[in-house]
């Protein structure tokens, strides 16, 4: 009669505690990964974006940038072939991005701004005067949000700061501003004497 030999309880019981041991540490990694990925995809994809308007200016729209109140500047730009069709889309690597334009009047110039929202906040397109988002995804694709204007400046805030105010956007004399908010070009500053960061924290 064989001699029939196998793996026992305990050993399966080891080998299961192993994998989910390891599991535990890279899946987190992995994640942080994916986010950091995405944010940094949103943040060239605005670049993107205020390169477009600044050609659709000189060009199609004779002196007024893409979209107005009602209509996302992205698609106007994929309409016009100076976005591709997946940043045209308005979604893009776990990111949506919304864009508005004000068109010249009374002397006051035309002025754009970009919005990229992630994804698992789940919201709609934000009212472009103010906003305000919440958390509905323990999954998040990303952790900040990002806004551009026509000034180029870039500007982010972490989605956990939304509920408290957030960074803001209003129309000052006709014109789209980022009233607050941290420019990505802020350097870091630390304060030695708490051995702390200057909670103004910026990313390149």
């Amino acid at each position: 009669m064989k001699n029939h030999q196998g793996f026992s309880l305990i050993e399966l019981i080891i080998v299961v505690v192993i994998i989910g041991i390891i599991a535990a540490i890279a899946i987190p990694n992995l994640l942080a990964s994916r986010r950091a990925a995405n944010e940094g995809s949103a943040i060239t994809s605005l670049r993107t974006y205020h390169s477009a308007q600044l050609t659709y200016q000189a060009t199609t729209g004779a002196g007024n940038y893409a979209g107005d109140s009602s209509t996302n500047s992205f698609y106007v730009l994929r309409d016009a072939n100076l976005l591709d069709e997946v940043l045209g889309s308005g979604r893009k690597s776990g990111y949506m991005f919304v864009g508005s334009a004000i068109p010249a009047t009374n002397g006051v110039p035309s002025t754009f701004v970009g919005v990229a929202i992630p994804e698992s906040l789940g919201v709609a397109l934000p009212p472009m005067m103010f906003f305000r988002l919440s958390i509905v995804d323990f999954l998040q694709t990303g952790t900040r949000y990002f806004i551009v204007a026509t000034d180029a400046v870039i500007y982010h805030d972490h989605a956990a700061n939304i509920a408290n105010g957030g960074m803001n956007l209003s129309i000052d004399t006709g014109a789209y501003e980022v009233i607050n908010g941290i420019s990505l070009e802020s350097p870091v500053i630390i304060n030695d004497s708490e051995g702390s960061d200057n909670p103004q924290e910026a990313i390149q």
